[in-house]
């Protein structure tokens, strides 16, 4: 019989399921790529790929070839696209296991071509976010390169630099240059296949750039691409459950005095007769330093205050009156649903993005999986 975890996040698959049938349903006529990169943004991609498909998904996106081999290995047989990719990737083995890449430019192309047997091909255009993807002049050259090699596409795409800004002026010039480079393949004699540019904030708020098929990572774990984006005008309210809730175990619990200083540094010391109680988890299971001081945890019922530095194994948090036991089971974040912090809380504590808390997770947290909320 194994020992019970001190660290764990719970990730409810039927939430997960339930995002990504409400997500597709605000783009009926076009398909939903799930984007599972990263671990499946810290969620466990090879689990997170299977509910994927359960839930309907018709493709599965990464972000590089090992990704996709990985979930290859495990058994994923359905479409698959991966995005980025250094000089000398494998691209012989994308072939054999059917997996769709992307060229951003003629010279990667000609490397794609250079491997056998290469079944089927994307192309990403730089819009205007300045990350991958042929830009101007590289557009028209690359284009050029698919027309002479006689490639079949299966897509062309791109994605937005500030669509969880849905005012913001770029996102009608991204979608206008879209617009034009799909036009440049099609004077060129190329089909372009699929064409997508919504990311998980696009397909929310921006139904004009759904076209053939929809691309959603963020907002399928139930977290929002920006926080701030139901404050813009116009934005749908659209009910999402964040699936991952990660708790813990209580290590140690104490009654301290007033003026007892807690972690390293002394940067909180106890204003009153107080119970601590010490949480096994800290930066080497990915949650941020910044934090100490300002997150929030939920136990009993309750928020409590997370005090003190967050340490590389540990923390501790300030329960006040609140009886507790070595064992007790702690929660850093989950749904929200009881009143308990979320990830976006945790991002706000830390200074970063919700993408990042979850992200970041590893370490000795086990993971666990379930149908329906912990």
């Amino acid at each position: 019989m194994s020992a019970p975890l001190q660290a764990e996040a719970y990730v409810d698959l039927a939430a997960y399921r339930a995002n990504i049938r409400t997500l597709a349903a605000l783009a009926p006529d076009a398909r939903f790529l799930a984007v599972v990169k990263a671990n499946a943004y810290g969620h466990g991609s090879v689990t997170m790929a299977r509910a994927a498909r359960q839930a309907g998904a018709d493709w599965l996106g990464v972000a590089t070839l090992d990704e996709a081999l990985a979930l290859r290995r495990a058994g994923d047989e359905g479409p698959l696209l991966c995005w980025l990719a250094a000089p000398g990737a494998d691209f012989a083995a994308a072939a054999r296991h059917d997996i769709e890449v992307t060229a951003s430019s003629a010279d990667q192309l000609a490397e794609i071509l250079a491997a056998s047997s290469v079944p089927r091909i994307q192309l990403k255009v730089d819009t205007g976010l300045g990350r991958n993807g042929a830009f101007g002049d590289q557009w028209t050259e690359l284009v050029a390169a698919v027309r002479d090699s006689r490639t079949r596409l299966s897509g062309v795409w791109s994605h937005f630099a500030c669509a969880d800004e849905p005012g913001h002026p770029a996102n009608d010039a991204q979608e206008a240059r879209f617009g034009e480079a799909v036009a440049e393949l099609e004077d060129a004699g190329i089909d372009p296949g699929l064409r997508h540019l919504a990311n998980s904030a696009a397909l929310m708020t921006r139904p004009s750039a759904h076209l053939d098929l929809v691309r959603a990572g963020i907002a399928t774990y139930g977290l929002p691409p920006d926080p701030d984006m139901s404050a813009h005008p116009g934005t749908p309210r659209i009910d999402l459950t964040p699936v991952m809730t990660l708790r813990v175990r209580l290590a140690a619990v104490k009654r301290v005095s007033a003026g007892q200083g807690v972690s390293y540094g002394h940067r909180y010391v106890t204003d009153r007769e107080t119970t601590l109680a010490l949480v096994p988890a800290g930066y080497g299971e990915g949650l941020h330093r910044a934090a100490g001081g300002r997150a929030q945890a939920w136990f009993a019922g309750r928020r409590v205050p997370v005090v003190g530095t967050i340490c590389m194994d540990q923390m501790v948090v300030d329960l006040g009156d609140l009886p507790a036991e070595r064992g007790d089971v702690l929660t850093l974040f989950g749904s929200g649903a009881a009143g308990e912090p979320t990830a976006v809380d945790w991002a706000a504590a830390s200074g970063t993005i919700a993408y990042e808390v979850v992200t970041a997770l590893g370490g000795r947290i086990g993971y666990t999986y379930g149908e329906g909320p912990p």
